[in-house]
């Protein structure tokens, strides 16, 4: 990954949060907030809008998974939570809320890069995947107003299906309007006449 990240680092350990800092800004990184506490990690997360989250799981006011709980609700940030456990339960709580991953201190700048790498890599998947996800429920949505046109049209004019896109299509290029938007005044014609 050679791209520069904004990150947020939330670490109330002072010697740890200048430990990551600095390995973070060696690894040609930009830190955007310096958090302490889990409830500023969440405000400044949400102004701020980091390109990633590396969070401590214990901190005052709110613990990480807590705080990134609120994050995801309002945008997703990949996240990495840094913490001196390797607890089980810790481990399903993160993940629970989306965490990308988990490591234990004390964190190698070798292991952090890798880390941030896989993160990102995982992160632009997820973001293809759902991108593909609205493009289809798109799609899908488009073919039901089509669709349902069509069959308007088959009743109406007692036409067959091949001739009622037919006639849609004619009437898109012809207004050069998309047909998504000639079924859905087909639709909304024919239910003003029901």
């Amino acid at each position: 990954m050679k791209k520069k990240l904004r990150i947020l680092i939330a670490e109330d350990e002072y010697l740890v949060l200048m430990g990551l800092k600095a390995d973070l800004e060696e690894l040609g990184h930009e830190i955007v907030v310096e958090a302490t506490d889990g409830e500023s990690a969440v405000k400044n997360a949400l102004e701020v809008k980091p390109d990633l989250i590396i969070i401590d799981i214990n901190m005052p006011n709110m613990d990480g998974i807590e705080a990134l709980k609120m994050i995801n609700k309002n945008l997703i940030i990949p996240s990495i939570i840094i913490t001196g456990y390797s607890d089980k339960e810790l481990v399903e709580r993160a993940s629970k809320v989306g965490v990308f991953a988990y490591l234990v201190k004390p964190v190698e700048r070798k292991e952090l890069r890798a880390t941030i790498n896989v993160v990102m890599n995982r992160f632009e998947d997820l973001k293809k995947a759902n991108d593909e996800l609205d493009n289809t429920k798109k799609a899908l949505e488009i073919r039901k107003y089509i669709e349902k046109a069509k069959g308007i049209l088959m009743d109406t004019l007692d036409i067959s299906e091949e001739e009622a896109m037919k006639k849609l299509q004619r009437k898109s290029q012809d207004k050069n309007i998309r047909i998504v938007d000639i079924a859905k005044e087909i639709i909304k014609i024919n239910n003003l006449v029901e």
